[in-house]
């Protein structure tokens, strides 16, 4: 059974600093297009930010432009999400999303494999 499995969660102040980490176990994701989205509870899930499979091509949401950076792994099967500079309004549920060709995107109904997610909590 393919899954992708987040990690790295967690709480933090504002103004701190954390990585989430995104695995593959069942089946390699090399050269796959690699996103995260966030949801908060009551509120559609959201794009955060994609890679494309050769890791040339990013993209981010506005929100989070210049304080997340997403980047693939030296084998290109782990993906990450830097996050820095949290805000309260990061606070959300963090998903890994996998798509079968190379080329990213924000439309989370492209994407065919999804994680469990992870909690990210950011305190004032």
């Amino acid at each position: 059974q393919v899954q992708l499995v987040e990690s790295g969660g967690g709480l933090v102040q504002a103004g701190g600093s954390l990585r989430l980490s995104c695995a593959p176990s069942g089946q390699t994701f090399i050269n796959y297009a690699m996103g995260w989205f966030r949801q908060v509870p009551g509120k559609v899930r959201e794009f955060v930010a994609a890679i494309s499979g050769s890791g040339g091509v990013i993209g981010y949401a506005d929100s989070v432009k210049g304080r997340f950076t997403i980047s693939r792994g030296y084998a290109k099967n782990t993906v990450y999400l830097q996050m820095s500079s949290l805000k309260p309004e990061d606070t959300a549920v963090y998903y890994c999303a996998a798509r079968n060709t190379v080329y990213k995107s924000t439309n989370q109904g492209e994407y065919d494999y999804w994680g469990q997610g992870t909690q990210v909590t950011v305190s004032s």
